[in-house]
């Protein structure tokens, strides 16, 4: 693929933004408030992480719906409450011990439950020491709260900077027209998964901007890229850490890249560039 990205004239390459999937999280467990410090030390351009609503009413960065395969605990997110969340170790399955013995503020940041208030401070933080830091929300769906999700982001959202560039992701449709309805202002993202019929040619749910495919999708289908530029919307590709994906989605012009290696790929990006 070197030879067809060199044949891309320099001229007509587009700064693409490098997002770190649940942070840094090659490199750290993920969604903990670790692997976004590392994510923004390797020069990430924005933030992603997962949203789910526990028990009682906070919204916490965790992707899958139980927390068995990420913790020393078991049982699903909505059935827990934040201070049982709080008491398990999210760190130990990607070798990091448990902190119990140790319980060091470093330590603490890779095993520690992240909710999304602390991850907005951080971007505040960043913020406040003039580094811009972007942040993509994604709410998992289904859950038994459905649109209490929404409710609950936007109301996390509305007390935090407004200043704060954040987007919300979700591979329901559903879930974006809560958002759009609540709060048009906010940037949306339609995940995909699969290319359906009805979005091949570009076209995505009413009022959403931006289209999220996989990166399944483009390698069966690298036209869908410009299909969607014509469209009027960007193009957000997940989970891109393959060098050879990395190459493709800048010979195809996407706009911004999500990545569990944000420093690898911003070093390949660089180096296609100066190319």
């Amino acid at each position: 693929m070197s030879n067809e990205t060199d044949r891309v004239p320099s001229g007509s390459r587009r700064r693409i933004s490098v997002v770190a999937h649940r942070g840094a999280s090659e490199d750290a467990p993920e969604h903990t408030l670790a692997a976004y410090r590392r994510a923004i030390e390797d020069g990430a351009d924005a933030l992603e992480c997962d949203v789910r609503l526990t028990a009682d009413g906070h919204l916490v960065c965790v992707h899958d719906r139980r927390v068995n395969r990420t913790s020393n605990g078991r049982g699903a997110v909505s059935a827990l409450e934040l201070a049982d969340l709080a008491a398990l170790d999210f760190g130990s399955w990607k070798g990091w011990g448990d902190t119990r013995e140790s319980p060091d503020t470093e330590s603490r940041e890779h095993t520690s439950v992240l909710t999304l208030e602390r991850l907005l401070r951080l971007v505040e933080e960043q913020a406040s020491a003039g580094r811009r830091v972007e942040l993509a929300v994604e709410t998992k769906h289904p859950t038994r709260w459905a649109g209490q999700v929404e409710e609950e982001l936007l109301r996390v959202l509305a007390r935090h900077d407004p200043a704060i560039p954040v987007r919300v992701m979700s591979f329901s449709a559903r879930s974006l027209h809560r958002v759009r309805a609540a709060a048009p202002w906010l940037p949306t993202v339609y995940l995909m998964q699969f290319l359906l019929p009805r979005h091949r040619d570009g076209r995505l749910p009413p009022g959403v901007p931006v289209a999220g495919p996989s990166i399944r999708i483009l390698r069966a289908h690298p036209e869908y890229v410009a299909l969607a530029h014509s469209m009027g919307h960007q193009v957000h590709v997940w989970t891109v850490d393959d060098p050879a994906d990395v190459e493709l989605c800048a010979l195809l012009g996407v706009d911004a890249i999500i990545t569990n290696r944000p420093r690898h790929v911003l070093a390949q990006l660089e180096g296609l560039e100066e190319g």
